[in-house]
């Protein structure tokens, strides 16, 4: 008897589809279910009848490793008949900048459309095209403002309404917990792939909240939404308390450490220092040529929370001093429930500045980008301290938090 490919993936994937625990198998350590969890168990109810496309990259995976696409496609309960690409593609194969473009994806036959800097009626006309009724999403976020992943779902959402579709989001953790919002929130006029709206830099919220929030407070006319939320995760919850494998969701995102360190230190792609990316540890090491261990030691010297920072060298093998050793610092963090990442970022630049004589902006100025205004730039060029810095957004980030609230699912 000779299988369909098809069959041969149903069957393969049979206990995965079948996600609802048993009173007696269920162990602490699974009690998170996903929103695709759910939305499997439940027999994709919400999607019956419907032409489905998803958006989704690498981590858009099961508990036992298993991409969705495979197990959704292998599924006669959902009808998948498209995939959409974000920012380094659907397979993950592209570098920061980049993605896969358009192809036939070679394990399913799906079509793979990419959606990378497009938006409005371009990615709408994407969703016509693909002849999809309802665009799903599910996406590894690593929970900073400047991480794309929350534009692509904000760009597709306005696009899906625009193409009279509707619009699912298949919830996942925040790997920084959801407890606070903090640092600078984005001013419009600074609006950018790396910040569209007004949140602030650590969001504290899961892509389903965020979904929620971008359909009541920014978009001009609601996407038809409905979220699939996870059950069993708090606010407090960190990612390795989740039971859920972590799958790299951009090249130089190879842990929930770095996701931690991304939220403050992405603000070094505004420098002229190197955020580690070509090393092992992209965004826990930061130098440049002429950085010795002058920097390490003011910054220690500040006594941050949960953090100390060794001086360090190292040859990025690409991006910034490709193959030259440079010096400067290495973030360890001993507490992370005590770590304030942009806080500590903006103290790396604050010291960085005052003990390197080479320090630079970028010439475009693209830390106004991430920091979402010239509030931070501005004020450490006017030679101000961590906390002169950090009180310049604070007024605007209690604003935020109050609208944040509103939007929150879990406890």
């Amino acid at each position: 008897m000779r299988l369909s490919r098809r069959s041969l993936l149903a069957s393969a994937t049979a206990a995965t589809v079948s996600l609802t625990p048993t009173t007696a198998t269920f162990e602490p350590r699974r009690q998170l279910r996903t929103g695709f969890e759910r939305l499997a168990a439940d027999g994709y109810a919400p999607l019956a009848g419907q032409r489905v496309g998803i958006v989704t990259n690498p981590t858009g995976i099961t508990r036992d490793a298993r991409h969705i696409v495979d197990v959704m496609h292998a599924d006669d309960r959902v009808n998948l008949v498209a995939v959409f690409g974000p920012e380094h593609g659907f397979r993950g194969t592209a570098q920061a900048g980049g993605s896969e473009g358009r192809y036939d994806d070679p394990a399913t036959g799906l079509p793979v459309y990419d959606t990378y800097l497009k938006s409005g009626r371009p990615l709408a006309d994407v969703f016509t095209a693909s002849g999809v009724d309802t665009v799903v999403f599910d996406i590894q976020d690593a929970g900073a403002r400047f991480y794309t992943y929350i534009w692509t779902l904000y760009d597709c959402m306005e696009a899906a309404q625009l193409a009279g579709k509707r619009f699912v989001v298949l919830d996942r953790p925040n790997p920084l917990t959801g407890r606070a919002a903090q640092g600078p929130v984005l001013h419009r006029e600074f609006a950018t792939f790396v910040g569209r709206q007004p949140i602030s830099q650590a969001h504290g919220m899961t892509v389903a909240e965020l979904a929620r929030l971008f359909n009541k407070e920014f978009l001009t006319t609601p996407v038809a939404l409905e979220t699939v939320l996870m059950s069993g995760w708090k606010r407090s919850q960190w990612y390795d308390a989740s039971g859920l494998p972590w799958v790299p969701p951009s090249p130089n995102m190879p842990t929930p450490d770095t996701a931690l360190a991304y939220a403050g230190t992405c603000l070094f792609e505004g420098t002229n220092l190197s955020e580690g990316r070509g090393t092992t540890r992209p965004f826990e090491l930061l130098g440049a040529e002429g950085v010795d261990g002058r920097w390490a030691a003011a910054v220690n010297a500040l006594g941050l929370p949960g953090v100390r920072f060794r001086e360090a060298y190292f040859a990025p093998t690409f991006s910034k001093f490709q193959g030259k050793t440079v010096g400067g610092v290495q973030i360890h963090v001993h507490d992370r429930d005590a770590y304030d990442p942009v806080r500590t970022g903006i103290a790396l630049l604050v010291t960085a500045r005052r003990t390197w004589s080479g320090f630079a902006w970028r010439s475009d100025n693209w830390i106004d980008k991430l920091t979402g205004s010239a509030q931070v730039r501005t004020a450490i060029d006017a030679g101000a301290d961590t906390d002169e810095v950090v009180a310049g957004w604070r007024q605007e980030l209690t604003a935020f938090r109050r609208v944040r609230g509103t939007y929150l699912s879990y406890g």
